[in-house]
């Protein structure tokens, strides 16, 4: 039996699978509606080539964390998402980001965006928006909010929620830029880096409706 510890096995040759095959929900908690709506906007935007059994998304409590994105061994063990976030959607596609950043990576213990080159235009287009780090956060701090792991998760999670189609998860979104949330960027500034996300997922061969037209 499987430990909430253990990584999630592989089974047979990669293929490409929908993000509703690879991630699986708490279909018994209160949050799984709005992650059930969240992961269909991901499942909209993109396909990942994959040979993982599903990975597990797991509710939390915490207070301190949203969520977070665990590994072991360069495979995922689950995403863990708190009941407190102050937007599940939000906080489930930013760690839903880490795990992808992780499987594109050629290395098990890398993450794509450091390094891939078909994330090399987003890399210079993130790197030209204004730092949303908090102005008091201390020099550490700043680094990881301004790590490429963390602009990719962000820009993950934005460009799913504004490529929804979705209404109220384009309003939350809206409302979280209204409030100047650090964690998303005003629209106008993103659109380039949504672009480049998009454009990522197209020289990668898994953009979702790339791949349907090429079938």
């Amino acid at each position: 039996m499987r430990r909430s510890t253990d990584p999630v096995s592989r089974s047979g040759q990669p293929r490409l699978r929908a993000l509703d095959e690879l991630v699986a929900l708490p279909r018994r908690s209160p949050l799984y509606p709005e992650l059930a709506r969240a992961l269909g906007a991901a499942g909209r935007l993109h396909l990942l080539l994959t040979d993982l059994t599903p990975v597990p998304v797991r509710p939390t409590s915490a207070r301190v964390r949203s969520g977070c994105y665990r590994s072991l061994d360069g495979d995922p063990v689950d995403l863990r998402i708190s009941a407190r976030s102050g937007s599940v959607p939000l906080s489930f596609l930013h760690e839903l980001g880490h795990l992808v950043d992780h499987q594109l990576a050629a290395e098990p213990r890398a993450f794509a965006s450091r390094g891939h080159p078909a994330l090399k235009r987003w890399r210079a287009a993130v790197r030209r928006l204004p730092s949303r780090a908090p102005e008091h956060a201390g020099s550490s701090h700043r680094r990881y909010f301004d790590s490429f792991r963390e602009l990719w998760a962000r820009s993950y999670a934005q460009t799913a929620l504004r490529l929804s189609g979705d209404r109220l998860l384009r309003d939350q979104l809206l409302a979280l830029q209204r409030a100047g949330d650090p964690w998303v960027w005003p629209d106008e500034e993103f659109a380039p880096v949504a672009a480049e996300v998009e454009a990522a997922f197209g020289r990668l061969g898994l953009l979702r409706g790339a791949v349907g037209r090429a079938a």
